[in-house]
């Protein structure tokens, strides 16, 4: 998905934008979760997770589709941007079974601390097709 998107017109930036959605999200889930999250959104999977920070990550994705589509005139950026973020969450969710199936903490070693390469990527390997999508079939 990553490839054909770059292969469109605007593709470029097309990636930029998904990955500007994808690492606000995570970066205000991971903080707003720390500060607020009481409620776990899936424990025996990732217990770390919670819906507060889950919203948080929803809210921050908005604002970044609504943010660059008053800069495109183009606010079907909005709607766009969340559901990159639902795939994103689900992305990470997804890696996060992979790992309790296989009864390891982290994917990797290769970036200590950060939970291994896949951990990285998780989302983005969901989040990309859904990007890819709009761009190809429902762009106007």
């Amino acid at each position: 998905a990553f490839a054909a998107t770059r292969l469109v017109a605007g593709g470029a930036m097309w990636l930029v934008f998904l990955l500007v959605v994808v690492w606000v999200g995570d970066t205000a889930a991971l903080y707003a979760g720390r500060a607020w999250g009481r409620h776990r959104l899936a424990p025996r999977v990732s217990p770390g997770k919670s819906w507060e920070g889950a919203v948080a990550s929803m809210i921050a994705a908005a604002a970044v589709g609504a943010g660059v589509g008053a800069w495109q005139h183009a606010y079907i950026l909005i709607p766009v941007a969340i559901a990159i973020n639902i795939a994103a969450q689900v992305g990470d969710l997804a890696e996060s079974a992979l790992k309790r199936g296989a009864g390891v903490k982290d994917s990797g070693t290769l970036l200590p601390g950060h939970g291994g390469v896949l951990d990285r990527i998780d989302a983005l390997l969901f989040a990309a097709p859904v990007l890819w999508f709009y761009v190809v079939y429902l762009r106007p």
